[in-house]
């Protein structure tokens, strides 16, 4: 999910460990049918989203088109399935030694495509500020 903000921060304990100004946060669920070609895709695509107005107000900018960051944080809740009863199961979401290694490639992608990123702590207990812009959020699926 990425939700377009005027700023954002995650905090870890207290402590500031990723903060961003104009751009993207990303919460990036990982799911166990994920791999290194889904990380790999799915960060061209919120690179090249174009969800930034140009003179006209129309969504039509990139983050680099922008000079936008992104603030990358590890969300496994969104893999959640909600369709019997009222406690979500998590049993689609990957485990930590499959969901890890493809949240940091997914990172490292958006590095390679000239994204400015920023992140939060991967499995830490954390909390998230941000300023959603619009409101826009958009899901994307790789």
């Amino acid at each position: 999910m990425c939700q377009r903000v005027t700023k954002a921060r995650v905090r870890v304990a207290g402590t500031v460990v990723g903060e961003i100004g104009a751009g993207l946060c990303v919460l990036l669920g990982v799911a166990r049918t994920d791999g290194v070609e889904a990380a790999d895709r799915l960060a061209r695509r919120t690179a090249a989203l174009r969800v930034f107005p140009d003179e006209d107000g129309r969504f039509d900018r990139s983050l680099g088109d922008v000079g936008g960051a992104a603030l990358v944080v590890s969300q496994f809740t969104l893999i959640a399935d909600t369709a019997r009863g009222n406690r979500p199961s998590f049993s689609d979401a990957a485990p930590p030694g499959q969901a890890e290694p493809l949240y940091e490639r997914f990172c490292a992608e958006l590095r390679a495509l000239g994204v400015p990123v920023e992140t939060g702590v991967f499995g830490a207990f954390m909390q998230l500020e941000l300023v959603n812009d619009g409101p826009v959020t958009i899901v994307l699926e790789a």
